[in-house]
């Protein structure tokens, strides 16, 4: 039996409070010993769609770890409940982090989603950087609801595959929706990194280190894509600070009983 690392609700959205390290080790775990697991990362933006769509809440707190991908999210987790945790968990430095120790272990892994030319793109800087790395299978998304038939093969291709891990890469609540689909049908374990294939693939800019531990990590991709991203900031960032100050006031007050 794994044992995952525990998890606390924020905002009614269970996350996990876990480091690269136990993250990696958990995967690595479950991939060698075939037992399926799903895995995700939640910033303020997943967090706060979770929060408030019934159905997804459920289906993400299935899962075996939600990893804090954002900063705001583990300084959430620190302050509410004393975690103590050393860094958040984001999608693309856990998939870097996982391959290159699957390719020390002999694990392989299957890329599904993006687009075309990026995850082509992707696999070829994976294999730039880990050389001995085994991709077992790649293949992008189709950004349409798969048919019955589209959907078994699939399925076959990834187990038949051999891999040990699946990185799925179809963006928020989409990854999710498709990992807690397919929990029971797809063997290898389901990690669900969001815009990491962009990031890398080189598609999209990273942010700088130093950017990414203040915690405006958002407001760097807000600049570069201001079209597409500033309503979704605007409204998550604004509720994920009023559901955190709702949660302050309530733990301040249980304090005082």
């Amino acid at each position: 039996m794994i044992s995952f690392p525990r998890k606390y609700p924020l905002f009614g959205v269970l996350v996990s409070a876990t480091t690269y390290e136990e993250t990696i080790a958990s995967i690595l775990y479950a991939a060698q010993q075939g037992v399926p697991a799903t895995i995700t990362h939640l910033a303020v933006h997943g967090l706060v769609t979770a929060s408030k769509d019934p159905s997804l809440k459920e289906k993400v707190n299935s899962f075996d770890i939600v990893a804090p991908d954002g900063q705001p999210v583990k300084a959430a987790l620190n302050f509410l409940f004393g975690t103590r945790l050393p860094s958040n968990v984001r999608g693309p430095g856990l998939m870097l982090k996982l391959v290159r120790k699957a390719a020390g272990q002999g694990v392989g892994i299957y890329l599904y989603g993006s687009h075309e030319h990026v995850v082509l793109k992707l696999q070829k800087a994976l294999l730039g950087q880990v050389p001995d790395l085994k991709v077992m299978g790649y293949e992008p998304s189709i950004f349409r609801p798969l048919t019955y038939d589209e959907d078994c093969a699939l399925v076959e291709r990834i187990n038949a595959s051999g891999a040990g891990i699946l990185f799925v890469g179809l963006g928020c609540p989409l990854q999710e929706r498709f990992a807690y689909d397919h929990r029971d049908k797809i063997r290898p374990v389901q990690l669900c990194v969001g815009a990491a294939f962009d990031f890398l693939a080189g598609t999209k800019k990273t942010a700088p280190k130093w950017v990414q531990q203040s915690g405006f990590e958002w407001f760097y991709r807000l600049c570069h894509e201001p079209n597409r991203l500033w309503k979704r900031y605007l409204t998550t960032n604004t509720i994920f600070l009023i559901e955190l100050a709702k949660a302050v006031i309530k733990s301040a007050r249980s304090n005082e009983k």
